[in-house]
């Protein structure tokens, strides 16, 4: 009877270890909205590419280890818009345009992640904007995994790209004159939650 009770203790004890260890494989990360952003670069009918620029918040399950279970969730709230010129934000607003009125947040939710080589990956996604959801790929880099000086926290830094066309999201305005192909640049900084 002891050695069944100590079996069955053993039996517990690694069970628990090992769930402990499956769950500790990704770890949950905040996106920091101070200081992760989306930069969008158009073409002006040709004479100068125009840039706008949305801060960005979200989360992101990364798994250091296996990277390509890592999972990313973000959410823009496409009201924010920068352009450096007041009047062209509030143009950006409406309903020829972005209307923030009807859709004032976008998102991206990943589904897949294919690594290409050290510390790049693709990062396929839903990108759901203007009310319309489509595939998108992004194109990332990791910059560093470290503990930040600023927030002594455990940080994650990436760089990505990617090109989608503004007319696949029913905006249109202007076309084609104002550009159809939309340049995407976007820098991300996420701290661990815990």
């Amino acid at each position: 009877m002891k050695t069944l009770i100590t079996r069955s203790l053993v039996v517990f004890i690694l069970s628990w270890c090992f769930m402990l260890s499956a769950h500790a494989a990704a770890e949950t990360y905040i996106i920091d909205p101070k200081h992760s952003y989306v930069l969008w670069r158009i073409s002006h009918f040709g004479f100068s590419e125009q840039t706008g620029k949305w801060m960005a918040e979200g989360t992101l399950s990364l798994d250091e280890a296996k990277p390509q279970n890592s999972k990313v969730n973000v959410t823009i709230n496409v009201n924010d818009v920068i352009t450096g010129i007041p009047k062209l934000d509030e143009h950006l607003k409406k309903e020829d345009f972005f209307d923030t009125a009807k859709y004032p947040t976008a998102t991206f939710v990943s589904n897949k992640i294919r690594l290409t080589g050290k510390d790049k990956a693709k990062i396929e996604g839903t990108l759901t904007l203007h009310g319309v959801s489509r595939p998108v790929v992004l194109d990332v880099n990791l910059r560093k995994v470290d503990v930040s000086p600023v927030t002594n926290k455990k940080t994650a830094g990436f760089s990505a790209n990617a090109k989608l066309k503004r007319s696949d999201f029913g905006i249109n305005a202007y076309l084609p004159g104002l550009g159809d192909e939309v340049k995407i640049d976007i820098e991300v900084e996420a701290y661990q939650a815990k």
